[in-house]
């Protein structure tokens, strides 16, 4: 496991949302266009801590602990997250879990896209569903400019506030339960 000593705290301007059809909203996504980056299936392992959350992000090709507070809101909302590359993930799968317990596993098939600083993730979540995510992020632009994209993109794929979910898809998996 290799570790900086420095790991930067990055923040987002995020949504989710209930996805209908994921078909729309690539057509949509090409039409502002949005660059397609990969299809990617991960599993996120989220364990127990007393203050936000904490998971470990398995991929084919890599893996990274993942940390990040944000409230659960039904509308967008300012996260902040630190991402750590990890090159043992199993072993340290392995500690988190005997020292901090499993709290939940998310496993879900991620279609990336790109407009500007936004992220646009159509996800299948296996027991859950398909589900849309904004994640802005706000790193050489103002707050005020983010928000504009943010708001632009939420637009151009038509997001309405009836479809809109304020919790995790590790919260909506344990309620599920």
């Amino acid at each position: 496991m290799t570790i900086s000593n420095e790991v930067p705290i990055v923040q987002n301007l995020e949504l989710k949302a209930i996805s209908s059809c994921h078909q729309a909203c690539v057509v949509a996504l090409k039409q502002m266009p949005a660059d397609f980056k990969a299809s990617i299936y991960q599993i996120d392992t989220y364990f127990h801590c007393p203050t936000g959350r904490l998971k470990l992000r398995q991929m084919v090709d890599r893996a990274e602990l993942i940390g990040y507070n944000r409230p659960n809101s039904q509308t967008s909302r300012y996260s902040q997250y630190q991402i750590l590359p990890i090159s043992n993930p199993d072993s340290l799968k392995q500690i988190l879990t005997q020292t901090l317990g499993v709290k939940v596993v998310v496993e879900k098939q991620r279609a990336l896209w790109l407009f500007g600083a936004t992220r646009i993730h159509l996800d299948r979540v296996e027991n859950l569903g398909q589900f849309i995510e904004l994640e802005t992020v706000i790193q050489s632009q103002s707050m005020e400019e983010a928000e504009r994209e943010h708001q632009r993109v939420k637009r151009c794929l038509k997001i309405e506030g009836r479809d809109l979910i304020g919790q995790s898809y590790s919260d909506l998996l344990l309620f599920n339960r």
